[in-house]
């Protein structure tokens, strides 16, 4: 993911596009929300089951 966001990055810092930085911004705060709710998931599966 990592890849992606500098990508997006160098794009913006060689082209100053303004949308490719709200899209870097975007994935960025989707992978923020993928990890809480994957976190969020494993605290509350059942041990036994």
């Amino acid at each position: 993911m990592f890849l992606v966001l500098d990508l997006y990055w160098n794009v913006f810092r060689q082209t100053g596009n303004i949308e490719t930085y709200l899209l870097m911004k975007e994935v960025e705060a989707d992978n923020i929300k993928d990890k809480e709710t994957a976190s969020s998931a494993a605290e509350y599966e059942d041990p036994i089951g």
